[in-house]
């Protein structure tokens, strides 16, 4: 999974090409329990990076899912409204939240990678 970048607030990001893929953590995941709702943003929302872009909800608490980069939201995985559950199965594959056009690409060196994200979480034991 070296092509995933990851933000401090627990989102991950996968790039292709001008498109970012958006989701929540395992590790987010697993501090939130079972997930009982998702709010998506709409398509063509204009997101800005570390502002809100969505919420997941679950039996714990409810939590924002922040944009990792500026963009525009093009399209949103839809199967999360009808089953949030699927982010307690996969939520670093199937349970992507959105996807967005990326306005400045440049933003992604500002991510942590794999190596960096796994060490921050390791700190917050």
């Amino acid at each position: 999974m070296a092509d995933l970048r990851f933000t401090k607030d627990h989102e991950w990001v996968r790039l292709e090409g001008d498109v970012a893929t958006v989701g929540i953590t395992a590790f987010a995941q697993d501090q939130l329990g079972d997930v009982v709702f998702v709010e998506l943003p709409a398509v063509g929302k204009k997101v800005e990076q570390g502002k809100d872009a969505a919420v997941v909800e679950s039996v714990k608490a409810a939590s924002e899912v922040y944009a990792p980069l500026d963009g525009e939201v093009t399209e949103v995985n839809d199967a999360l409204t009808g089953d949030p559950a699927l982010v307690n199965a996969d939520p670093m594959g199937a349970a992507w939240f959105f996807k967005m056009k990326v306005a400045n690409k440049a933003q992604l060196d500002g991510l942590l990678d794999q190596a960096a994200y796994d060490a921050y979480v390791k700190g917050l034991a």
